[in-house]
C-alpha cells in the first residue's frame, strides 16, 4: 500500500516542477524530453542485455557497500568533496565574494574581525554607501542577520575569507551523514545519499561561494541530527537535544526564515519527551540570545533586524506592498515556488532528465514514511510556504532559496533503486550522471566562471600592479547608482528610492536631488514623490554595458546630462567589490562636481579615477 503522504508530496512536487512548463519553457521541455528518453532508453537497453549474464553489478555494488567500513568511505567522500569545493572557490570564483550580498556578509565579517559591531558612518554616506549595507543613526553595518557574518570572522582573520563554503559545505556532508546514520536504515542508501547530495553541482558550486546558505544548511543538518538521535534512542539523552536545539539556534541567526521551516517540525518531533524538548528549548536560546544582543547595539532593537531598518516594513513576509513598490500577491508567491521547484530540476544535478524525476517517482513507490521523513517533507512543505509570502524572487547559481532542499531530494533519488527493483533503473541512473559528468556540469562551471565579469575584476592586487597606492579612487558607477546613493544620504527611504528611480527620467531627478543638497527646506521624500506624477512617460533605454537609464519622452537633455549618458555607454564600475579591497587605497563613488569635497577631505593622498579596466589620475582624466 503506497502512503498518502507520499504520493501527495510526489503529486505536488511535480505539479510546481512542471507546471511552468504548460505553455512555456519551450527548449527545456524539449531538452528533458528528449534527455528522459536518452536514459531510459540506456536503461531499458541495459535491462535486456544483462538477460544474458549472470552478472548483476548493481546487487555486487551494493553488497560491496554494505561491507565496506563506513567511517573510511565517508571520510574519503568528504574528503574529496571539501578538494571539489576549494576547486570551485578558486577556479570559477578566483577566491573573490562576487555577489553584493556576498561582498555585504564579507564587509560585516571584517567588522566584526576588527573588534566593533559596526562603523562610524562617513561624513559624505554618498560617496561610499553600498546596497546591502545600511547607513542609519550614524552607524554603518550589513542588514543581514549577526549570524551570517560571524561565521566568516575565523577565515577573514586568517585572510582566507573564501574558504569558509569549502569548510561548511564538507561540514554539510558529514551532518548530512548523522542524520542518516538515524533516518536510513538501509546502508547503501545512506551512501548513495551522502554522494548524491556532496557531489550534486547546484551544491558544489554554492559552496565555493561567500553565500551564508552554506553555513545555514549545515547547522540546520546537524541540529536535525541531534534531534533524530535523541529521538531513536531508547533513554532520554537531553544533552543530544540540547546540541540540536543550539545547532538550530545558530542557524536562526544566520538565516531565520530558512531555519523556522525546519525548527517547527523538529521542536514538534521533540515534544515527545518533555526533557528533550525543554533542553532544546535551552539551547536554542543562547544562540538567539546572542543575536538579540547584537540586534539591540546595531539596530537599536532586539528583535529588529537590518534589512528592516533598510527597506522598512515591507520587507517581511507576507502578501503585501513590498519594497520595491509592487504588490505582491498569492498568485505571484505561487509563481516564485513554481519557478524554483523548476530551477531546482535544472541545477540540482545537471543531468539530462528533470533531477527531481527519480525522487518524485521514489514518492510515489514508498510503502512506509518514517518520522525522520516526515520531518523532512513537513520542513519542505513550511519551506515553501515561507517563500510564497516573500516578495522577491531569489536566485544565484540556482534556486538558492531552496538550497537546504537538496538533502531530501538526494535521499529520495538514492532510495528509487531499492522501491522499484528493475534493473533498468540503476542504468539509467548511472547513465544521466555520466551524462552530467561528461556535458552538464563542464558547461554549468564555464557559465558561472565567465559571469560577474566586472565583479570578479577586483582581485586584491590590481592596484598594485596599476602603481596605485595609499590613494583616494573615484570609482565611476552608473548614472542610476549615483541618484541612488545621493537620495539615500538625503535620508529618503530606500522604499521610495527604489519608486523614484525607476520612474522618473534621470535627468529631471539629477537635478532636483542637487536642488536639496544645497537647501535645507523641505524633506527630501516630500520634494521627490511629485516627480512620479510623469511616470506614465518614462520609459528605461540601455545606455552601455550594465546601465539602465529612466527616461522621460518630449524632456530636453543639457550638456550635464547628456555627458552622464556618454560616460554610461563607455559602461560602469560597481563600487561594492573594489570596496573590500584591503589595498591601502581609499575608493569612493565618482558624483561629478561634488568630488571636490572628498578631494579636499583627502588632500594629502593622490587621487585617481577608476573605469573599468584603468585606473587614470584624477586631474588628467577631468
Amino acid at each position: 500500500m503506497r502512503t498518502v503522504l507520499g504520493t501527495t508530496t510526489a503529486i505536488a512536487v511535480a505539479a510546481l516542477s512542471f507546471f511552468p512548463l504548460i505553455g512555456g519553457e519551450g527548449p527545456l521541455r524539449a531538452e528533458w524530453l528528449s534527455g528522459t528518453s536518452i536514459v531510459i532508453g540506456a536503461g531499458v537497453v541495459f535491462a535486456i542485455l544483462s538477460r544474458r549474464f549472470s552478472f548483476d553489478w548493481a546487487r555486487a555494488l551494493g553488497a560491496a557497500v554494505m561491507r565496506a567500513p563506513q567511517g573510511r568511505v565517508l571520510a574519503i567522500v568528504t574528503s574529496t568533496a571539501l578538494v571539489i569545493y576549494v576547486a570551485v572557490a578558486a577556479l570559477v570564483f578566483q577566491h573573490r565574494p562576487i555577489l553584493i550580498d556576498e561582498i555585504a556578509l564579507v564587509r560585516q565579517a571584517e567588522i566584526f574581525a576588527s573588534g566593533h559591531l559596526w562603523l562610524p558612518a562617513p561624513v559624505h554616506p554618498e560617496f561610499f554607501s553600498t546596497l546591502q549595507m545600511v547607513t542609519a543613526n550614524g552607524r554603518v553595518y550589513s542588514q543581514y542577520p549577526p549570524g551570517g557574518p560571524a561565521m566568516l570572522v575565523p577565515f577573514v582573520l586568517a585572510h582566507a575569507s573564501w574558504l569558509a563554503g569549502p569548510v561548511f559545505g564538507a561540514l554539510s556532508v558529514l551532518a548530512f551523514a548523522a542524520f542518516l546514520r538515524a533516518a536510513e536504515p538501509d546502508p547503501r542508501v545512506r551512501l548513495g545519499a551522502i554522494v548524491l547530495f556532496a557531489f550534486a553541482p547546484f551544491v558544489a558550486f554554492m559552496s565555493g561561494t561567500h553565500m551564508s546558505c552554506v553555513p545555514t544548511l549545515a547547522w540546520i543538518l546537524a541540529g536535525a541530527a541531534a534531534i533524530a538521535h535523541a529521538a531513536r534512542a531508547e533513554a532520554p539523552r537531553p544533552w543530544l537535544a540540547f546540541a540540536g536545539g543550539f545547532a538550530f539556534g545558530v542557524a536562526a541567526t544566520i538565516r531565520p526564515a530558512d531555519t523556522l521551516a525546519f525548527a517547527i517540525p523538529a521542536g514538534i518531533w521533540s515534544l515527545r519527551r518533555w526533557p528533550h524538548a525543554l533542553a532544546a528549548a535551552a539551547g536554542v536560546a543562547i544562540p538567539l540570545g546572542l543575536m538579540m544582543l547584537v540586534n539591540a547595539n546595531t539596530t537599536g532593537g532586539p528583535l529588529l533586524f537590518g534589512y528592516e531598518v533598510f527597506w522598512g516594513k515591507g520587507h517581511d513576509l507576507g502578501f503585501h506592498q513590498s519594497p520595491l513598490g509592487q504588490m505582491h500577491t498569492p498568485v505571484e508567491g505561487l509563481r516564485f515556488v513554481s519557478t524554483y521547484f523548476l530551477e531546482l530540476n535544472r541545477y540540482l544535478f545537471e543531468t539530462p532528465m528533470p533531477s527531481l524525476l527519480p525522487a518524485i517517482v521514489a514518492l510515489t513507490f514508498v510503502r512506509r514514511i518514517d518520522a525522520p521523513d516526515r520531518f523532512l517533507i513537513a520542513s519542505a512543505a513550511l519551506l515553501t510556504a515561507i517563500y510564497a509570502a516573500y516578495w522577491h524572487e531569489g536566485f544565484f547559481l540556482g534556486p538558492r532559496f531552496f538550497f537546504t532542499l537538496a538533502p531530501l531530494f538526494a535521499l529520495w533519488t538514492a532510495r528509487l533503486p531499492t522501491l522499484v527493483t528493475s534493473r533498468a533503473i540503476p542504468a539509467a541512473l548511472v547513465a544521466s550522471f555520466i551524462i552530467s559528468v561528461a556535458v552538464g556540469i563542464p558547461a554549468r562551471a564555464s557559465q558561472w566562471a565567465s559571469s560577474f565579469a566586472t565583479e570578479r575584476w577586483a582581485q586584491p592586487d590590481v592596484a598594485r600592479r596599476a602603481g596605485v597606492h595609499d590613494a583616494l579612487v573615484f570609482v565611476r558607477e552608473g548614472w542610476e547608482g549615483q541618484l541612488v546613493a545621493r537620495m539615500w544620504a538625503l535620508g529618503v527611504p530606500p522604499v521610495s528610492v527604489e519608486r523614484i528611480v525607476r520612474s522618473t527620467d534621470a535627468c529631471r531627478l539629477d537635478s532636483a536631488i542637487t536642488a536639496l543638497e544645497s537647501s535645507h527646506g523641505t524633506p527630501a521624500v516630500q520634494a521627490l514623490l511629485p516627480l512620479l506624477r510623469d511616470s506614465g512617460l518614462v520609459h528605461h533605454v540601455v545606455a552601455g554595458p550594465g546601465a539602465d537609464i529612466a527616461i522621460q519622452t518630449g524632456y530636453a537633455y543639457p550638456e550635464s546630462c547628456t555627458s552622464q549618458v556618454t560616460l554610461a555607454a563607455r559602461g560602469v564600475t560597481p563600487l561594492a567589490p573594489v570596496s573590500i579591497l584591503e589595498d591601502g587605497n581609499i575608493y569612493a563613488r565618482d558624483l561629478g562636481a561634488r568630488d571636490t569635497v572628498l578631494l579636499a577631505t583627502y588632500r594629502n593622498r593622490p587621487a585617481f579615477m577608476l573605469e573599468l579596466p584603468a585606473f587614470t589620475p584624477f586631474l588628467t582624466h577631468r
